[in-house]
């Protein structure tokens, strides 16, 4: 692993075989999740994701990882969410939109894939999209207010938004028993269609994301307003799911 790769395929073998060195009798699974498995991974520019599943013993010695950490990320790997297979069963429904997301789009390197057989249930995700929703929403308004009259800044605030609000479709599609895509373009479309939002306003906020469409000062206020009020409107109608 001595630099980062052109595709997350090309560390699976050595990433495994380091988590099976620190824990020969604990690793129960390793599965790529985020960009890589949406086939969206950037060579130098996305970090790649993995869930690392140990027994309970495993996670008590937990120490035995701190060697690898610095290894790892040198090839851009994310610090890895350790996890037991037992949290993951008794926490789906405090993170119900976290989970869902794993379940859609990961891919299982090694082991049994844990992920593709839990169960989200709707009325836990129906209430931590409310939570996320109207926390988003606050977020939004005070972001605008500190950084309205910075160009920079009102880009920054758009484009970092993105990530947060591809998972809150996501699981609104879900809610809706709509088919989810995995490109995020088709995600928000399908969302502004299916919830009666704009779509040429998330259109703007992603081609800010990509640097397609930088906009004026004026412009990007706007945007920013009209971003806000559609997600308060969103936020009224998932109350009334």
């Amino acid at each position: 692993m001595s630099k980062i790769p052109d595709s997350p395929e090309q560390i699976f073998t050595e990433f495994v075989n380091d988590c099976q060195s620190a824990y020969p009798a604990a690793l129960q699974a390793v599965v790529l999740y985020g960009s890589g498995a949406r086939g969206e991974y950037i060579a130098r520019k996305s970090d790649i994701n993995f869930l690392v599943v140990l027994t309970q013993n495993g996670i008590d010695a937990l120490d035995k990882a701190l060697p690898l950490i610095p290894k790892w990320r040198k090839q851009n790997v994310a610090l890895p969410l350790f996890l037991t297979k037992e949290y993951i069963l008794s926490s789906l429904d405090t993170f119900p939109l976290e989970f869902l997301d794993m379940k859609l789009f990961h891919e299982t390197v090694f082991g049994e894939d844990l992920l593709f057989d839990i169960q989200i249930e709707k009325k836990d995700l129906r209430l931590q999209l409310e939570r996320e929703l109207r926390g988003k929403l606050i977020y939004l308004r005070n972001g605008f207010l500190q950084a309205g009259n910075d160009r920079e800044q009102l880009r920054q605030l758009l484009a970092t938004s993105v990530a947060t609000f591809v998972s809150i479709f996501q699981g609104l599609l879900y809610l809706k028993d709509v088919t989810i895509p995995k490109e995020k373009a088709l995600i928000f479309d399908a969302a502004s269609k299916e919830f009666g939002l704009k779509k040429n306003i998330f259109t703007h906020v992603l081609n800010v994301k990509h640097g397609t469409w930088h906009g004026s000062k004026r412009q990007l206020q706007e945007i920013t307003m009209d971003y806000i009020l559609e997600i308060k409107n969103l936020v009224e109608m998932v109350d009334k799911l």
